[in-house]
């Protein structure tokens, strides 16, 4: 029997990545997505797509639903990859902005929290895997908004670990630097803005969205089963080592 495995935000460039993966080693993918154009055409040919909001509960118990049924009535897993980007300072940050900033990440996060794991407690677990970033440890410049966001997920990430770990449901994050991905266009496309990125980067470079899907796969798959409440860094050194 495959195993399925629901991908949250399946419109983003490592979401693409990720359902690669998964499909090449024959798992079922389903796939929530708010503009199904956004998917590559290999794509989605191949995996279930349900067109959604990741912060409706209708669609999202919709996708729940669908890939349980590509899972014979069960699902194994699922990676969210729901985010946004603000990058500018407090006080130049309307209220309604920040919401929204915090909508999009946080409430989107625990929303497909609850209701993933709800299903997981009746197929007997799994695992589900969000995605911060390395501004929710570090302290950058311009950052609050997305930095309490990807904190909140953090902070969760850990307390569902601890909740759900005797009832064979493993919880864990990525925490990317910056990644060449559309999201992050406003940063890579601008030479200065990029040149100063890197010069933060220990390594002198940025992320691939490869990088980060093929560490969300292995946590979703061959992860070791006591790997749970774990923020995995992928920042090229960022969080943890000096220049």
């Amino acid at each position: 029997m495959a195993e399925s495995i629901l991908i949250i935000g399946g419109g983003s460039d490592i979401a693409q990545v990720l359902a690669e993966k998964l499909i090449e080693n024959q798992f079922k993918v389903t796939m929530l997505v708010r503009n199904p154009e956004s998917l590559n055409e290999g794509i989605s040919s191949r995996v279930a797509v349900v067109n959604g909001d990741a912060l409706s509960p209708t669609d999202l118990a919709k996708a729940i639903e669908v890939a349980a049924e590509q899972g014979d009535g069960k699902i194994s897993g699922m990676a969210h990859l729901v985010g946004s980007i603000l990058i500018r300072p407090p006080h130049a940050v309307k209220v309604e902005a920040f919401e929204e900033v915090i909508q999009t990440n946080l409430v989107s996060a625990f929303m497909a929290l609850s209701m993933t794991c709800k299903a997981l407690l009746k197929s007997g677990g799994g695992r589900v895997v969000f995605t911060s970033s390395v501004a929710a440890s570090l302290g950058l410049v311009n950052h609050e908004a997305i930095a309490a966001a990807k904190g909140g997920i953090e902070s969760m990430v850990r307390s569902a670990a601890a909740t759900y770990a005797k009832r064979n449901i493993r919880v864990n994050a990525v925490a990317p630097g910056l990644t060449d991905t559309k999201l992050s266009e406003p940063i890579t496309r601008s030479e200065a803005m990029l040149e100063s990125a890197v010069s933060m980067i220990p390594m002198k470079r940025i992320n691939q969205p490869e990088e980060i899907a093929e560490t969300m796969y292995w946590l979703l798959s061959t992860a070791p089963d006591n790997l749970t409440g774990q923020i995995i860094h992928l920042d090229g050194g960022m969080k943890n080592v000096r220049n």
